[in-house]
C-alpha cells in the first residue's frame, strides 16, 4: 500500500506538469524556540538536501542560541506571539480570541515581530503562522499595521490576497497524527493529502497558484516521520516539474 501511495503521487506529478499546472512545494515546520537535538537534525535535514524551509518561531519565548548554525535555506516567521491557548471554555484552541480586540492583538503581535528580528535579523520574513492555525478575518484584514506581509493557515486558500499588501499561502499536508498520540501520520495518509492538494489544483476545485505546502513539527518527530521527510525530498528532486519553493517567493506580495 505504501508503494501504491509513492507511485500515486508520483503519477499525479507527472499529471499536473502534462496539463501545464505548476506541480509547486513549499515547507514550513513549527514551534521553533530553542536549541535541542531536535531542532539540530531539523538544520542538518535542510542543509544536506537544499530543501527552502520556513522555520515558525514562537517569539515570546525564542532563545538566540537556537539560531546560531541557521542553514542558509531557511527564513524564519513568528508563530504567533506566547503560543498561548487564550480560546474559552468550549471553545477551539486559539492564541487570537474573537473577544480580544483587533487592536490589543495588533499590538502583541507587532512586539513579536520585533523581538524575533532583533534576534535573526535580516532572516525573519513577516509571515505570521498563527498558533493551532486558526485566526479571525477581521484580525487577517489589518496584520500589515503590526508589520506582516503574509499570512499561513492551513487548507487550500479562498484568497491569495485576503487584504491589501497581505499574502496568503498556507499548508496542506500536516504529517503528525495530533488525535492518535502525535506520532508520525504514515506515508500513505500523507501522500493522499498531497495528493489530493495536486488533483484539486489540476482540476479547478482549489487554487492553481497555491503551492503545495508541507506542514511539519520537528519536536515530536519519531523516526518514521523523518526519514519519510528524506525519502520525500529525494523523489521530488528527481521528478521531473516538480521543485521546491523558497518561503521569500512564495509570499512575494502580488502586484
Amino acid at each position: 500500500m505504501v508503494a501504491r501511495a509513492w507511485r500515486l503521487f508520483s503519477d499525479e506529478i507527472d499529471r499536473s506538469r502534462d496539463s501545464g499546472c505548476d506541480v509547486k512545494f513549499w515547507w514550513r515546520d513549527d514551534d521553533a524556540c530553542r536549541p535541542d537535538p531536535a531542532l539540530a537534525r531539523l538544520y542538518a535535514l535542510a542543509g544536506e538536501t537544499g530543501v527552502p524551509l520556513a522555520l515558525a518561531c514562537i517569539p515570546a519565548a525564542a532563545e538566540p542560541a537556537a539560531f546560531d548554525a541557521l542553514p542558509p535555506s531557511i527564513v524564519v516567521i513568528p508563530h504567533g506571539v506566547d503560543h498561548r491557548n487564550r480560546a474559552s471554555a468550549g471553545e477551539k484552541k486559539t492564541e487570537f480570541p474573537e473577544r480580544e480586540s483587533v487592536e490589543a492583538a495588533l499590538g502583541r503581535l507587532a512586539a513579536g515581530r520585533v523581538r524575533l528580528e532583533g534576534i535573526v535579523g535580516r532572516r525573519l520574513l513577516a509571515v505570521l503562522a498563527p498558533p493551532w492555525n486558526r485566526i479571525g478575518p477581521a484580525l487577517v484584514a489589518r496584520l500589515s499595521e503590526a508589520g506582516f506581509c503574509g499570512v499561513s493557515t492551513f487548507g487550500a486558500r479562498k484568497v491569495e490576497s485576503p487584504a491589501p499588501g497581505l499574502r496568503q499561502v498556507n499548508t496542506h499536508v500536516d504529517i503528525i497524527q495530533w488525535k492518535g498520540g502525535r506520532g508520525f501520520v504514515g506515508a500513505e495518509t500523507a501522500l493522499a493529502m498531497a495528493t489530493r492538494h495536486l488533483v484539486a489544483k489540476r482540476t479547478g476545485a482549489a487554487d492553481p497558484l497555491e503551492p503545495t505546502g508541507w506542514l511539519t513539527h520537528h519536536a515530536v518527530h519519531d523516526e518514521g516521520a523523518w526519514s519519510f521527510l528524506a525519502r520525500l525530498f529525494e523523489v521530488t528532486h528527481c521528478a521531473s516539474g516538480a521543485s521546491w519553493q523558497r518561503p521569500l517567493d512564495v509570499f512575494r506580495t502580488p502586484g
